[in-house]
């Protein structure tokens, strides 16, 4: 299939937004979705953007059954890594179903790994849901290694009230 993977622009935002939520269904996670085009403009494309995104895009003649040139995304910013160095955090990678097995979901992934090589970064990090096995099997494909099994590494997170609370500190 005929496809390029190009870095998204501000004008974007609005299909990113539509495949963030798409991705969340998938992931039975959509009541989670807080983000707005509006945040992805903001967030994205402001003097210092806290992530950087690319787009699949086909050709009008291809477009989706929806009518959606724009069939895929992944969102990653940079980290570091105190034992490796710079690091490129992959955030999300998402094609749409109609247009998966057809190459567009490793083009960006291998986009995102040339901009981290680029960056000078040593390690591309992501998370995967444990009961996603068509991704799990896709990223094993790709060479990648899953550090919670391999390391014993889990991935945390605090939020909401338990963020205020620990910024807040002892009063």
């Amino acid at each position: 299939m005929d496809f390029t993977i190009r870095a998204a622009t501000l004008e974007d935002c609005k299909d990113v937004a539509r495949m963030i939520t798409e991705l969340a269904e998938y992931e039975k996670a959509a009541d989670h979705v807080e983000i707005t085009q509006k945040d992805l403009e903001q967030d994205g494309f402001s003097k210092n953007p806290f992530f950087h995104g690319i787009i699949a895009e086909v050709p009008e003649q291809h477009k989706s059954k929806d009518g959606h040139s724009k069939v895929g995304y992944s969102l990653y910013f940079y980290s570091y890594s105190s034992f490796k160095g710079r690091a490129v955090y992959m955030e999300d990678l998402y094609v749409m179903p109609e247009f998966r097995g057809k190459g567009i979901g490793k083009a960006l992934m291998r986009k995102v790994a040339q901009l981290g090589l680029a960056a000078g970064c040593t390690q591309l990090n992501f998370s995967v849901l444990d009961w996603n096995k068509p991704s799990l099997d896709f990223y094993f494909s790709q060479g990648c290694q899953d550090v919670t099994s391999d390391l014993g590494y889990h991935y945390l997170r605090c939020e909401g009230d338990a963020l205020e609370y620990l910024a807040q500190g002892d009063p």
